[in-house]
């Protein structure tokens, strides 16, 4: 039988047997009480990274982007964001349960959106409207394609943030896959924002967790909020682990995904049954699927050789490279294309 290939997500890596190792070797304590050795090494270690004062360790970048509105606002406030944001479409209304805010969307350049854009958006003093309060980004776009921003337009973002009195995350979940692609620092965006979210289960590989940074009184306050929320963990040490050995074996390597990703996509293109290709930055591919084939039905086929996708609306299909996905699978992946 042929060995599975599974694009689905960069989500579904496992821990590698260098991974697995350390977390075994892990030294662990009570996190509530402050006292697990490895959480509090990933945390400073996360926070150093950035140039940031300080962090907080979660399950999932979910939590982290739901603490960091949560900590910026308050009830009845409204946070600008894209209308394609992690925030806003995949965290179950987050927003208005968790926070009792409302959502400024804008409609952005594949999920980017500029410094004109939010200074638009920024609702007047007036007793009919909520108070903007937080510009949310996100970096790399999931539903953008994996898109990038550029590090200039970010810097003018941050600029109409300061003039307005508005606090700045940053929804990094696939972060390091843009800083390798733009061959970015993470102290430059550790400079700029006011809170970060550091996905560690995509393409840094790590069975869950993220970190949320920021300075040490905002990341007091989410440490209360992470409690509220049920994300208090115990011996969360085993899992820190994984996290320190990905930020330090697994970041370099996530250039060999967006290469992936990139030979992927060249084969796609020669396919009359495709269309409009995202531009392919990192490590994700979104393509439009048409005429003898509809997108379920690309993915049906591609399911029959053992090679697993979405389709993500009827006319679309997404790819996501990580590093459980070797050479010889994209080889076998575009033989797969080609035959079609």
């Amino acid at each position: 039988m042929q060995q599975l290939i599974d694009f689905r997500s960069d989500t579904v890596t496992r821990p590698s047997a260098a991974m697995l190792q350390t977390m075994f070797n892990a030294k662990v304590g009570d996190d509530v009480f402050g006292e697990d050795p490895s959480v509090n090494e990933l945390e400073n270690m996360t926070a150093e990274m950035f140039g940031m004062e300080s962090g907080l360790f979660c399950p999932s970048g979910t939590m982290t982007n739901q603490i960091a509105i949560k900590v910026h606002t308050q009830p009845g406030d409204e946070v600008i964001c894209d209308k394609m944001s992690h925030i806003y479409q995949y965290e179950g209304g987050g927003i208005a349960f968790n926070s009792l805010c409302s959502s400024k969307l804008i409609d952005g350049n594949k999920g980017r959106i500029t410094a004109e854009q939010v200074k638009l958006a920024i609702n007047p003093t007036d007793i009919h409207k909520p108070e903007s309060k937080l510009v949310s980004l996100e970096n790399t776009v999931n539903r953008g394609g994996g898109s990038c921003y550029d590090y200039a337009d970010i810097q003018q973002i941050k600029k109409v943030c300061l003039q307005n009195n508005l606090k700045y995350h940053l929804d990094g979940a696939r972060l390091f896959n843009a800083l390798v692609a733009k061959n970015e620092t993470p102290k430059q965006y550790g400079e700029i924002f006011d809170s970060i979210s550091i996905c560690l289960s995509k393409g840094l590989g790590t069975p869950l967790g993220s970190v949320l940074i920021g300075k040490k009184e905002f990341i007091k306050k989410a440490r209360r909020v992470r409690k509220v929320f049920g994300g208090g963990m115990r011996q969360a040490g085993f899992m820190a682990a994984a996290g320190i050995f990905a930020l330090q074996n697994n970041i370099e390597r996530l250039a060999t995904d967006h290469l992936h990703a990139q030979q992927i996509a060249a084969a796609l293109k020669n396919k009359d049954f495709v269309g409009e290709i995202l531009p392919v930055e990192t490590n994700i591919i979104i393509c439009e699927i048409k005429g003898k084939y509809t997108a379920k039905e690309f993915s049906e086929k591609m399911k029959e050789q053992n090679i697993l996708f979405f389709a993500i609306s009827p006319t679309q299909i997404r790819m996501v490279l990580h590093l459980d996905i070797a050479k010889e699978m994209v080889e076998a992946t575009v033989r797969a294309i080609n035959k079609l």
